[in-house]
């Protein structure tokens, strides 16, 4: 019987999503990585598995719920784990977590924007969040941004040029104190 057992991980992790409840998320992570090692099995890509795969009936992922919600501590969280997907598309409007992260930020007053909305969008952007996707109407997450929000575009302008200019450096295997020359 189904009904006894309560809700399963997946649910809890997107209602943790939903409500910004981190001790619901915590909890539920500590319980996963519990029946990972009691299954053999190894909890971080377990626990990466379970949350990749948590969508609800519109096809929205964790962090597109976190995001759309602005649960910004339950975020902190989800993009610790070590496996999680950041750059999923969603089913309806294949629209990333930042997508999402901007139209939230877009439903606040004005008042809101700096203070509550742009940190959900710096912390996906820190994460590695790819600000150059293009959703189901061919737009980036910087074109849906209220065109009064000139903070906003900047930060994801910035975003995209981290990104672009992480792609033309060459990691040198020396390090910063390591030589310049091949013979030593």
């Amino acid at each position: 019987m189904a009904d006894d057992e309560g809700a399963s991980p997946r649910e809890l992790i997107l209602e943790a999503c939903r409500r910004n409840n981190i001790s619901l998320l915590e909890d539920t992570i500590e319980d996963l990585t519990k029946a990972a090692k009691k299954a053999g099995k190894k909890s971080t890509e377990y626990v990466a598995e379970t949350l990749n795969h948590a969508h609800d009936g519109l096809g929205n992922g964790c962090l597109h719920l976190a995001a759309a919600y602005g649960s910004y501590e339950v975020l902190d969280i989800l993009l610790d784990q070590e496996g999680l997907e950041i750059d999923e598309v969603d089913r309806m409007e294949r629209d990333t977590a930042l997508h999402r992260a901007v139209r939230y930020v877009n439903s606040l007053d004005k008042s809101e924007w700096e203070s509550v909305g742009q940190p959900i969008v710096d912390i996906l952007l820190d994460a590695g969040c790819d600000p150059r996707i293009r959703n189901k109407a061919k737009l980036k997450p910087i074109e849906l941004v209220d065109p009064r929000n000139t903070e906003l575009r900047s930060i994801l302008q910035k975003g995209e040029y981290a990104i672009m200019a992480g792609d033309d450096i060459v990691q040198d295997d020396d390090g910063p104190t390591g030589s310049g020359s091949d013979s030593e």
